[in-house]
């Protein structure tokens, strides 16, 4: 038995979505321009692969490894999701579809696995946000990670149960509702 079958297909949607989104919440805190956007869309592909291809990687991140070199799923399978009509809503949108992942892999999966799952959101993000300069002009000036980026990585930390001095995954309980909101488990 594979831990992808502790999910359902919506469930195990999430997780799979969840380091996506965690990059895409510090791409909508502070949209870049094109090339910027590129460059934050490879860091997230990138810190993915590299924490699911990593020698330590738990059974977690060998399932989700294995899905991301199987075949794409179909586009009609996927569940709904809402269209976000502005950068706000999307950033909102995207913590929120973190907050689903993390707490369905807490509550489904091993404690070395909610481990693990934690650190490569917070990796992504931190890759996203120092993937291209904001503000400047013309690659001149502007930094590296703005306070807005800094921001959302705050909100990720604290939403994930972790501290902003260390590096290695907290061990802290997520807390709060279950994914859809009725604080069941199920």
């Amino acid at each position: 038995m594979s831990i992808k079958d502790n999910f359902t297909a919506d469930e195990w949607f999430k997780v799979m979505t969840g380091p996506g989104r965690a990059g895409a919440a510090v791409v909508a805190a502070s949209p870049s321009g094109l090339t910027g956007l590129v460059a934050e869309a490879q860091a997230i592909g990138q810190a993915v692969r590299e924490s699911v291809s990593a020698q330590s990687r738990t059974p977690l991140l060998e399932a989700m490894a294995a899905d991301l070199l199987g075949t794409a799923p179909d586009p009609q399978a996927m569940p709904h999701q809402d269209r976000a009509r502005n950068m706000d809503e999307a950033r909102a949108q995207s913590l929120e579809g973190v907050r689903q992942a993390a707490w369905l892999v807490s509550a489904k999966a091993s404690p070395e696995d909610a481990a693990a799952y934690r650190a490569m959101l917070l990796s992504v993000a931190e890759r996203t946000a120092s993937a291209a300069k904001e503000g400047g002009f013309l690659g001149i000036g502007g930094e590296q990670v703005n306070d807005r980026e800094r921001a959302v990585i705050e909100e990720l930390r604290n939403l994930l149960g972790q501290e902003a001095s260390t590096s290695a995954p907290a061990q802290a309980e997520l807390t709060g509702p279950s994914p859809d909101g009725s604080g069941n488990s199920n």
